[in-house]
């Protein structure tokens, strides 16, 4: 209790000093635990893009390029689904919902997604949470039009706004479908995920803008009014993949298994959360380096703290000669320096700890509506703690070169003047 007592003393003597290595260390610890508290929440909300799905089938290709094109809007399929399977998929007896989605087209650089009604109703992401109307209401007309958070914010739209589709999914389009224009009727809630960056209709819209063209061009001397394709039969004829959400989740390998030997065309059904995972395996590496940068902001913080305490060293020299000169041993030198380095770790932790949750409650909503990673409020899990743990055992490690120092300065160096 003595040395305590007395390194808290020579703190404070020095709590300018102090007060920086503290701060240093709190902002290192602050900036580790966020990384990796925001790095878990990140893959958590990675894997639920997409969540309450049971399967998404699509045409015979792979599960990440399906996964791609189906719900990150990346990539095209290598074929279509024909109406008739998918109503096969439909009717069967363990099938409770389905999602259709049809791809192919764009305006301005993002995705359009041809849906039913369905996917306003079905489609969940996060931890469970449905789609939310930010303004307006989801489409009803056939040239309806409803928006991403991000398709809004970027080109500027607001209800009732008037959008032309492009045919072809690049970044610049000359093949318009101009002759049938939409009208935005809705924005939806911005959710972090690839939903925010896609342009919404119907799949009979979808129909109605390609009715007069074949093989990606308009029909010559064919030419259908955005009035005549309302009186049109407008069933799809495919769609581009299907979400399928199931009564029992026991179902869902024999539900899997009736739709990849579907005998009339190939298809593939897979699980999107093992999709989700080899997909961010692939990224992981961006994961890792980020940790590791942090990490490294660690280290400098403890280097500083290092270099703060041996420069007070060399100040404290005359100090220690005195306290072995008044019986301290040199073990208790030794303690004294190692006390001080691990006290301003213990303290730089805890502050560190303290500034992440006050970062948290300011930023959580921010996060949450701007990015759609919700990162809660909680206790230090395992990970962190041994995290903290590896801090503070690092902390003591950094002491102990000082400390060793203090303990191997002689006496009469310490009491020998110096001119």
């Amino acid at each position: 209790m003595a040395i305590l007592s007395l390194a808290w003393k020579s703190l404070w003597n020095r709590r300018f000093t102090a007060l920086l290595t503290v701060l240093s260390i709190a902002l290192s610890v602050t900036l580790l635990v966020g990384v990796e508290r925001l790095r878990t929440e990140a893959r958590a909300s990675f894997t639920n893009t997409l969540s309450d799905t049971d399967l998404i089938v699509g045409a015979r290709s792979g599960p990440v390029q399906l996964l791609l094109y189906a719900v990150f809007r990346m990539g095209d399929a290598t074929n279509n689904i024909s109406w008739s399977s998918y109503q096969d998929i439909v009717a069967h007896p363990q099938v409770a919902w389905t999602v259709p989605l049809s791809l192919g087209d764009s305006h301005r650089g993002f995705r359009v997604l041809g849906t039913s009604l369905a996917y306003f109703e079905h489609y969940r992401y996060g931890r469970n949470r449905p789609l939310v109307m930010a303004d307006g209401q989801p489409f009803s007309d056939l040239y309806d039009a409803v928006l991403g958070a991000e398709v809004a914010d970027a080109l500027g739209y607001q209800l009732g706004d008037a959008i032309i589709i492009a045919h072809g999914a690049g970044q610049v389009s000359f093949a318009m479908h101009d002759d049938k224009p939409f009208r935005v009727v809705g924005i939806l809630a911005r959710t972090g995920t690839p939903v925010d960056r896609t342009v919404h209709v119907s799949l009979e819209a979808i129909e109605a803008i390609h009715i007069d063209w074949h093989s990606g061009a308009p029909l010559p001397g064919l030419s259908v009014s955005a009035d005549q394709a309302r009186t049109m039969d407008l069933t799809p004829q495919a769609i581009t993949a299907a979400l399928v959400g199931l009564d029992s989740k026991v179902a869902t390998f024999r539900v899997q298994r009736f739709i990849n030997d579907y005998p009339q065309e190939p298809l593939l059904a897979i699980l999107p959360g093992v999709a989700l995972s080899q997909l961010w395996n692939l990224i992981a590496v961006a994961e890792n380096a980020l940790l590791i940068v942090s990490a490294f902001v660690v280290v400098v913080g403890l280097f500083g703290m290092l270099t703060a305490l041996l420069t007070s060293l060399n100040e404290r020299r005359r100090e220690m000669a005195i306290l072995r000169s008044v019986g301290a041993r040199p073990w208790h030198v030794f303690a004294l320096i190692i006390g001080e380095a691990g006290f301003l770790t213990l303290l730089g932790v805890v502050a560190g700890l303290a500034l992440l949750y006050l970062v948290l409650i300011l930023a959580q909503p921010v996060i949450a509506s701007r990015f759609g990673i919700f990162v809660p409020i909680h206790a230090p899990t395992s990970g962190e703690w041994r995290l903290l743990s590896a801090v503070i055992t690092a902390g003591f490690a950094v002491g102990s070169l000082p400390s060793y120092r203090a303990y191997r300065l002689s006496l009469a160096d310490g009491l020998s003047v110096r001119l």
